[in-house]
């Protein structure tokens, strides 16, 4: 149940930034829901090889890297979805990456954090 709120919490958020960011465009909430699922999956199955393989890098940029691995599987997922889901450029990507990340953090905290209370 978690995951699948996830999915959806991450489909809003990238209509809400493709609304406010030139440059990165989502065609409907339709193809939003469906990037998303593709990002979680290249999430679970691509970003821990990514990680393992850029770890000397991460640890010396003290975790900042892990941003562009972020941006990466945006690029990776936009592949797979073609027109629906597009960036301009790189650093596109790693400005969605950095704003879902930190997007993320503060809807999770309130959300599971309420959970956890119960």
């Amino acid at each position: 149940m978690r995951w699948l709120i996830g999915i959806l919490i991450n489909a809003l958020l990238f209509v809400a930034i493709a609304g406010y960011i030139g440059g990165f465009e989502v065609a409907s909430f339709g193809s939003a829901v469906i990037a998303s699922f593709i990002l979680s999956i290249l999430n679970m199955l691509v970003r821990p090889i990514l990680i393992i393989l850029t770890f000397p890098i991460t640890i010396v940029t003290l975790g900042i890297f892990l941003f562009v691995i972020n941006a990466i599987t945006l690029l990776m997922t936009e592949r797979l979805m073609g027109g629906a889901f597009e960036f301009s450029s790189f650093g596109t990507a790693f400005l969605v990456a950095v704003i879902m990340s930190i997007a993320n953090l503060i809807i999770q905290k309130a959300i599971f954090e309420k959970d956890r209370r119960k």
